[in-house]
């Protein structure tokens, strides 16, 4: 699906990121040209880019700036075909805390994108949502035709931006996409998230694990599989306009998550709800999974860890991933990350 793509230059904002950092690896090792928006730090630090390969990090051409700031999104935009953006502030409960950072971040650093992809007549703006845009399901499969419910300021914020991107196609004729990945898990994220929260917990060899709210369900994607989400809509012409979910159509509570981990590392552990994670009652999203028919029909993707042996192959290899001492080390296993 990368033909479209080839001899792009492409742009990936928050390529330090989790995500981020795995697409613009892949896109590197495809032989795309790629320049990887990174935020800018007195550190000259790349985040997680800075642990790519040698000759992943040779071959990118690097900008440091900040996605709210139009001017540095404009420059950064400037000899730029196509561009995948995924920079945002994503922590749920921090938006609890800071509801106006996630306005400033997620809707004004995408219409920051948006604008410059209209002066700059931009080939391919893809832009990121999520399936907490959808809240608890009114009904499953969740399709792209779904109701939107923000139910936490981090989701009412990307359910603007997202409009604003579509709003963009309609208004000016942007070649807008939105992409929508429900729940991506794997090696390089956030210790905020439940699988790398439970996995850093047992490594750290704690006996009682730590989660929030143990009923609601999710449907977990590997990285590999939203990436090459990423790709296929990045390739495609017909999802122009479009929103498309990208989701395995596998369903499983967090607790059955948490215990699956426990058994495939070999732990006895008792799993208990911390009120400190628990997010307010109406706030909290019970339920998700995706219909993934769209995506199989509009850009031909698919899930390769699809149903229960796909979450057992990549939990494996996304706790392979934290074992190793090395990454387990950049980790705070005694404290809560909101």
């Amino acid at each position: 699906m990368t033909d479209s793509l080839q001899g792009k230059k492409i742009l990936v904002t928050g390529a330090d990121g989790f995500i981020g950092s795995h697409l613009t690896a892949a896109l590197v090792r495809g032989g795309h040209d790629v320049r990887a928006f990174v935020y800018y730090n007195s550190f000259n630090s790349w985040g997680w880019l800075d642990h790519a390969s040698e000759d992943i990090r040779g071959a990118l051409d690097v900008f440091a700036g900040d996605i709210r700031d139009p001017h540095g999104v404009r420059q950064a935009m400037k000899g730029c075909d196509v561009v995948l953006h995924l920079a945002a502030l994503i922590a749920i409960p921090y938006s609890y805390h800071s509801p106006d950072a996630y306005v400033e971040t997620n809707i004004r650093g995408t219409l920051n994108i948006l604008q410059a992809a209209r002066d700059l007549d931009v080939l391919k703006v893809v832009h990121t949502s999520t399936s907490e845009v959808y809240g608890t399901a009114r009904s499953v499969p969740i399709s792209e035709e779904h109701p939107l419910q923000g139910q936490s300021p981090y989701s009412a914020t990307k359910i603007g931006a997202d409009q604003l991107a579509l709003s963009f196609h309609a208004s000016f004729g942007t070649p807008v996409a939105v992409i929508r990945p429900f729940n991506t898990y794997g090696p390089r994220q956030s210790a905020r998230a439940v699988i790398p929260a439970t996995i850093i917990q047992i490594a750290s060899g704690k006996k009682k694990i730590r989660l929030g709210s143990l009923h609601p369900t999710r449907d977990f994607n590997y990285i590999d599989d939203v990436v090459r989400g990423f790709i296929a809509v990045a390739s495609s012409e017909r999802s122009i306009g479009e929103v498309v979910n990208i989701g395995s159509n596998h369903e499983i509570s967090i607790g059955d998550t948490a215990r699956l981990i426990a058994k495939l590392m070999g732990a006895a552990v008792e799993i208990e709800s911390d009120t400190a994670r628990i997010r307010p009652e109406m706030s909290e999203v019970g339920r998700l999974c995706a219909d993934n028919a769209k995506a199989r029909a509009l850009v031909g993707w698919h899930p390769e860890y699809a149903g229960n042996d796909g979450l057992h192959r990549g939990l494996t290899e996304t706790i392979a991933w934290f074992r190793d001492p090395s990454n387990l080390a950049r980790y705070k296993a005694d404290i809560y990350n909101i």
